[in-house]
């Protein structure tokens, strides 16, 4: 691919936001910024934000695709999907499950990426995230209360050997016994570890972050909530300078007035935007299935079929990232970055993406002055939607 240049009104880099100015593509990875207007081909995007394309931490599949099918093909397909969509890399996440099947889950995704030749056009899948078997009954939410247990390295250390090391991320509740160990163990080889579906105490939590835990699991969402004598796992979350809070910015999960006290309590740069978004994200609304348990997608959301629970979401980041503007919570910039190189960073995956930098591919979205989605480019090359 020959090398040409990105001409915008604005674009976000690590240090700030420049323009208008060009951007260097250089055989499909970024090169250096400039004012000035270089010789060679350009790529005129006029009145535009150019920043890096969307990091999806926190997704269980999409486009009628999940973790939970064990099939490498399927976890493709709904990469190019959140391809289309402004998602450039996502962490594929599973549920609570029989250990042997999270396995089995994990070295599909590890074969998916496996499979993937040049011409491949998808989200990068950089790691692997484990939502569950480690969470408690109490906030389950749609965690299969079946294979609910403790934490175990050595369970742990079994999947990673089948995904062939691509784990980053394991979730799991403070409360158990075991947990500050198990996260100190995984912290020690370089995975996050986050807390949530958890009923523990203040103390409880902060024995964990104090052993090493930096995220909280879909912050408000299947967790103790703030007390003022028992401040609970949400408290912990909002207190603690190093940690970072996922949030699922759909309207439904959380209110606009609650992530806006998140995020006054941590500040923008220690709130990650996520979906969690269900297999069936991207489909119509109906029944399905999602890790092992029927749910009803409808008005935006998706609950459990006896409506006891909200079960997941199906929102697109690039959505999430316009709410949090549109709420008034945030500016453009800020939100941008919260789907992008805060989600990167507080999964240990800044060093292959949610950055423009010289060198790296070139992942990028273009948005409109609204923050709506416009175009998606992957290495360089534009992603044509369906």
């Amino acid at each position: 691919m020959a090398t040409y240049f990105i001409h915008a009104e604005r674009f976000v880099l690590p240090g700030c936001v420049k323009g208008p100015g060009y951007l260097a593509v250089n055989d499909g990875r970024f090169g250096t910024y400039s004012n000035e207007q270089p010789e060679g081909e350009t790529l005129e995007l006029g009145d535009a934000w150019v920043a890096p394309g969307f990091v999806d931490t926190h997704i269980h599949g999409f486009h009628n695709h999940a973790t939970t099918d064990v099939d490498p093909k399927g976890i493709n397909e709904a990469s190019h999907a959140l391809a289309q969509r402004g998602t450039t890399a996502w962490l594929p996440t599973t549920f609570t499950d029989d250990v042997e099947r999270i396995g089995d889950q994990c070295a599909a995704i590890a074969d998916a990426v496996d499979a993937r030749g040049e011409d491949f056009v998808g989200a990068r899948i950089p790691g692997i995230y484990l939502e569950g078997p480690f969470f408690t009954l109490k906030h389950k939410g749609a965690q299969n209360p079946k294979y609910l247990m403790p934490p175990s390295y050595d369970v742990f250390a079994k999947w990673q050997e089948r995904a062939r090391g691509l784990i980053v991320k394991s979730a799991l509740a403070p409360e158990y016994p075991e947990a500050p160990e198990y996260v100190a163990r995984l912290a020690q080889e370089g995975v996050v570890t986050s807390l949530g579906h958890s009923d523990a105490t203040y103390e409880q939590c902060l024995a964990s972050v104090n052993a090493g835990a930096t995220v909280f699991v879909h912050t408000y969402n299947g967790m103790r909530g703030l007390h003022h004598r028992e401040p609970g796992v949400v408290g912990c979350a909002m207190v603690t300078p190093d940690t970072y809070a996922e949030l699922i910015c759909d309207g439904h999960h959380v209110v606009p007035a609650a992530a806006a006290a998140m995020v006054r309590a941590k500040g923008w740069q220690h709130v990650a935007l996520i979906t969690d978004c269900l297999g069936c994200g991207g489909m119509p609304e109906g029944n399905y299935m999602s890790g092992g348990l029927p749910v009803v997608m409808k008005g935006g959301v998706c609950y459990l079929a006896d409506m006891s629970s909200i079960a997941g979401s199906v929102l697109c980041l690039h959505q999430a990232v316009k709410n949090v503007y549109d709420w008034n919570i945030v500016t453009a910039e800020q939100a941008i970055r919260m789907a992008t190189e805060v989600p990167a960073v507080s999964s240990n995956i800044a060093d292959v993406c949610g950055f423009i930098k010289p060198g790296r591919h070139a992942d990028f979205v273009v948005l409109d002055r609204e923050l709506n989605l416009v175009k998606t480019y992957l290495g360089g090359a534009e992603v044509e939607t369906d």
